[in-house]
């Protein structure tokens, strides 16, 4: 069988859609990387990937070729796993949200951790948007869930975010990934399972939502 052939079997007609999808990935971490993965194995064809950051050996847990590429970019060096993916090398912050145009995509993933973007993005970006919540400090990948951002809970830094979104008189829906797990600790501890179980739910929302 062909590359694709076992997603075709799933997807039917609805590969297509898939292959023309305009997709842009913010974060290509612990949850990112896994979700970039998954797309692409899937069929993705047209993904930017946006990160500032380098792979550093405390990233070695739970993110996809770090131990390969230990101080490299991580835009670059993902660029030479998938060479399709276009990079964008940036800090994703509050003023560049507001500066990039996002118009050409289909989606925009949200795999980041700075709250002030992650707001400007829901602003901004909210009828494409699928966000990422705390995936640290747990254990247990059961209880990673997806829902609107109204119907989230369980995760402080989730309301935070709905908190500051309220005071921005913010009402609008869009999907986010979250656990409902307490926090086993104050410290930025993290396992892959979980991480990459966020991670194959960004991708598999992703796919929800290009087929309509």
């Amino acid at each position: 069988m062909a590359r694709y052939d076992r997603v075709k079997l799933l997807l039917g007609d609805d590969f297509s859609k898939l292959q023309n999808a305009k997709i842009i990935l913010l974060g290509v971490g612990g949850v990112g990387g896994i979700c970039l993965d998954c797309l692409v194995r899937s069929g993705v064809k047209d993904i930017t990937i946006v990160d500032f950051d380098r792979f550093d050996e405390s990233n070695q847990n739970r993110q996809l070729y770090s131990e390969l590429h230990l101080g490299e970019m991580k835009v670059e060096a993902l660029k030479e796993h998938y060479p399709h993916a276009k990079i964008i090398n940036k800090r994703v912050d509050e003023e560049w949200i507001w500066e990039f145009d996002f118009e050409r995509y289909d989606v925009v993933l949200d795999a980041i951790d700075d709250t002030k973007a992650k707001l400007a993005l829901a602003q901004k970006c909210y009828k494409k948007l699928i966000s990422s919540f705390g995936s640290a400090k747990r254990v247990d990948a059961s209880q990673v869930k997806v829902d609107d951002i109204w119907k989230s809970y369980g995760d402080r830094f989730g309301a935070k975010i709905r908190y500051e979104l309220k005071k921005r008189g913010f009402k609008k829906k869009y999907k986010v990934i979250f656990s409902s797990e307490e926090a086993l600790t104050k410290e930025s501890g993290s396992f892959m399972g979980v991480t990459a179980s966020f991670g194959l739910m960004m991708c598999s929302e992703t796919l929800k939502k290009i087929r309509g």
